[in-house]
């Protein structure tokens, strides 16, 4: 049986990783691709988000079934491209610029920022009213 339209598995030359999950894997219909021998950075933007993913929303929540986890991720591959800050893109958002400072003080006292749960609570996107 073919997972759901996934034809490939990327992976790492980990040890971990024994050759009966390969033969599982090819008689689902998938394909194990492994990743270059000696280039450690090859998939580390991958693991980068796999990690984030699994600290900020997994280990917080419960997944009750396969249509709960797609939204669940759904929701968070939003919130991770358009509101999470980022320290390499100096605090932006990979689909969002930083805003202008605001450096008028009159602005700075009436700030108004508003929350929105996502997700329950576990998410937090922050916005400026209007």
């Amino acid at each position: 049986m073919r997972a759901a339209g996934r034809a490939f598995l990327l992976r790492d030359r980990d040890g971990k990783f024994p050759a009966l999950m390969d033969e599982v894997l090819t008689e689902a219909g998938i394909k194990t691709v492994l990743t270059g021998i000696r280039m450690p950075r090859m998939n580390s933007i991958m693991e980068r988000w796999v990690q984030s993913c699994r600290h900020e929303l997994l280990d917080r929540c419960l997944v009750w079934n396969e249509r709960h986890f797609r939204h669940t991720l759904s929701e968070y591959e939003r919130f991770y491209n358009q509101h999470r800050a980022h320290q390499a893109l100096n605090q932006a958002a990979p689909l969002r610029t930083v805003p202008d400072p605001i450096t008028d003080p009159r602005c700075i006292i009436d700030l108004n920022i508003r929350r929105r749960d996502r997700l329950g609570g576990v998410l937090h996107p922050y916005s400026h009213a209007a």
